[in-house]
């Protein structure tokens, strides 16, 4: 009988690890992330965003940037675990480590923007359960905020 590693949670001390890690999570998730050109922009923002990395053993298999955008609140940039580890408790560990961080420096509000149930989508709608299962609350839908092929679901949460 194997034993599955247990999931520590770390922030990078270099951007380009982060940023790294960003990289090689978000291309294993195709059916999330299908478009080079946001993957590129989601790396370059890593680099300079407070960003937590999940580690399974000496593996990288999560990791969850924040941008804060008053002193009070902040948003979910980017988030992204590997399929393999996907309902084993990794994105739980980094969303709670991320909202301890910013609390203790006075945020009050978390936001995150995500595909509306609008558009049917099977991963989007397992992406929206996993918010709303960690306290998130739809706030506002922005038909055309991306394109009018993706309408945008803004969730927010009091920490």
């Amino acid at each position: 009988m194997t034993k599955e590693a247990r999931i520590t949670i770390q922030r990078p001390v270099e951007p380009v690890c982060a940023a790294q890690v960003c990289n090689a999570i978000l291309h294993s998730l195709p059916e999330w992330f299908g478009i080079e050109s946001a993957i590129v922009q989601y790396v370059e923002d890593v680099k300079t965003l407070p960003t937590w990395i999940a580690i399974s053993g000496d593996t990288p298999i999560g990791f969850i940037s924040i941008k804060k955008h008053f002193p009070q609140s902040a948003e979910v940039i980017v988030m992204g675990v590997m399929p393999e580890f996907h309902h084993k408790g990794a994105g739980s560990q980094l969303l709670t480590a991320a909202e301890k961080s910013l609390r203790e420096v006075g945020v009050e509000y978390l936001q995150v923007k995500t595909l509306d149930a609008s558009r049917s989508c099977e991963e989007y709608d397992r992406t929206r359960a996993f918010y709303e299962a960690m306290g998130f609350r739809p706030l506002e839908v922005f038909p055309e905020l991306w394109d009018k092929d993706n309408p945008c679901l803004l969730m927010v949460k009091r920490l």
